[in-house]
């Protein structure tokens, strides 16, 4: 399985969506890992935006130095959301990315033409609308824009597009999502702006093959890094011979993604993606989370101050398939004190201290009381993963601490002889054991400390899993430990 994440803007440093969307597509990847399927994994960074532009204008150093301090921030998501990607290209350094950019364009030439344009641009979204203001709520008021550009002719794939939606070629999940694709092409696909003045885009940028004159349209220069950062490493891999290449992205770029880049191919005669999951937003009190419109939240400031657990959980457990969901630190910290103390946490504390009290360690044989409710989560997991379904699959694993809980108040070790305690406790350590297993791909820290407390024929005195992150706040101490 080929995965991939949108690649976000360098404008700024990387705000709480963008570790949605990257958490997302570390699950799947860690899943799918799991089952022993090959899996590459990767995102990266948009830097040819004339977004990166203004923003290094604004504050008065070289772009440059601004896209690669930004793009240092993104790359370093990796430690403290524990991510697993396999590769991070920058459009602006990634040695294949300009060549391969350059070759798709050579490769769609026969639909490719210049003519004079004039329309209303967002520098946000990069984009040209027939009326403001911006639909993705960027405050800038939209541009009037007069110059020649190249143009490609999408209209061209209007049938074929929606043939491939419609058969399921071009699978698009939420259904929703499908269908309003499927509008918009149906409605009437008109040819599409490709290039932007050199002198507008301030020379940065990828120029056009033979007219230095116009740089690549950053969408388009974008949209290609999907192949661009194989070169060299897998293309034939994992673009050609791959059956599953899943792109995950948010709601407000699926068009590019699921008319402009699928038409792009199709005229340059390469192989489509097969999957595109939209996610929603994040807000904050109801508004869209954004680098440029206001309301960012800083994912390693969540980090440091809660822990990654807790912020890879809230993600999870939270963020619906279908919808939008508001995000307050309360929110966060009710939802580990909930799961990761009170669940989690009491559940392997208690199994530990029991095992040390009454069997002095010593871990017995698998009493099998659990072992239904444990057989179930495995498919229960892939089935909504295969969704996309994220927080259904995180409700599944928590299956596993919530009948264990259940069976510890049910069967009363602390009221049992040798025997039954023996095959109570037996149940349970191996329930732990089962979840640390399922919990890896969207916990890999907690499920490693599961498994650690839980291991061995012996096990180690218990440490506390988590404490209640209320508590350790009001005490002063390191949240989420």
């Amino acid at each position: 399985m080929y995965i991939t994440t949108t690649i976000p803007y360098v404008n700024a440093r990387p705000h709480l969506g963008h570790a949605l969307e990257l958490v997302q597509g570390d699950v799947l990847a860690r899943h799918h890992r799991r089952r022993g399927e090959p899996v590459r994994f990767q995102t990266g960074t948009d830097d040819n935006s004339l977004k990166n532009v203004l923003a290094a204008e604004a504050e008065g150093v070289p772009v440059r130095e601004l896209v690669d301090r930004n793009a240092a921030a993104f790359e370093g998501l990796r430690r403290p959301l524990d991510l697993s990607f396999d590769a991070f290209i920058r459009t602006s350094s990634h040695p294949g990315h300009r060549t391969g950019v350059e070759r798709i364009w050579r490769a769609v030439g026969h639909d490719l033409y210049r003519r004079h344009y004039e329309g209303l641009y967002c520098v946000g979204c990069e984009q040209f609308y027939a009326a403001g203001p911006c639909p993705e709520g960027h405050r800038e008021p939209l541009q009037g824009v007069s110059e020649e550009n190249w143009f490609f002719r999408l209209s061209r794939y209007q049938d074929v597009l929606s043939e491939l939606i419609r058969g399921g070629r071009l699978r698009i999940e939420p259904v929703a999502r499908r269908n309003e694709v499927l509008a918009f092409v149906e409605a009437g696909l008109a040819d599409i702006s490709v290039s932007r003045s050199a002198a507008r885009a301030r020379g940065w940028g990828i120029p056009v093959p033979d007219d230095p004159a116009q740089v690549v349209y950053v969408w388009w220069d974008a949209l290609a890094n999907y192949i661009t950062a194989l070169e060299g490493d897998g293309y034939e891999r994992w673009w050609v011979s791959e059956q599953r290449k899943v792109h995950l992205m948010g709601k407000g770029v699926i068009r590019f993604h699921a008319v402009y880049w699928p038409a792009m191919l199709l005229s340059a005669g390469l192989p489509l993606p097969t999957e595109i999951f939209v996610h929603d937003y994040l807000t904050v009190a109801g508004h869209k989370i954004s680098k440029s419109a206001g309301g960012a939240v800083d994912p390693v400031t969540l980090v440091d101050a809660y822990g990654a657990d807790a912020v890879r959980w809230w993600l999870l457990r939270e963020v619906p398939r279908v919808g939008d969901a508001d995000f307050t630190t309360e929110r966060l910290i009710a939802r580990a004190d909930e799961d990761l103390a009170n669940g989690l946490g009491n559940l392997v504390n208690r199994v530990v201290t029991m095992v040390h009290r009454f069997l002095d360690g010593h871990v017995p044989a698998d009493g099998g009381g659990l072992a239904e409710e444990c057989g179930r989560v495995p498919g229960a997991v892939h089935e909504a993963l295969e969704e996309f379904d994220f927080r259904r699959a995180a409700a599944a694993v928590w299956t596993i601490v919530e009948q264990a809980n259940r069976y510890v108040e049910r069967t009363q070790p602390w009221r049992q002889d040798r025997a039954g305690q023996e095959v109570s406790l037996g149940t349970l350590v191996h329930a732990c054991r089962a979840l640390a297993v399922q919990l890896e791909p969207f916990l890999p820290t907690a499920a490693a400390r599961t498994a650690a407390a839980v291991d061995g024929e012996r096990l180690a005195r218990p440490a506390p899993l988590y404490r209640r992150l209320a508590e350790s706040l009001v005490d002063g101490g390191r949240a989420g430990v």
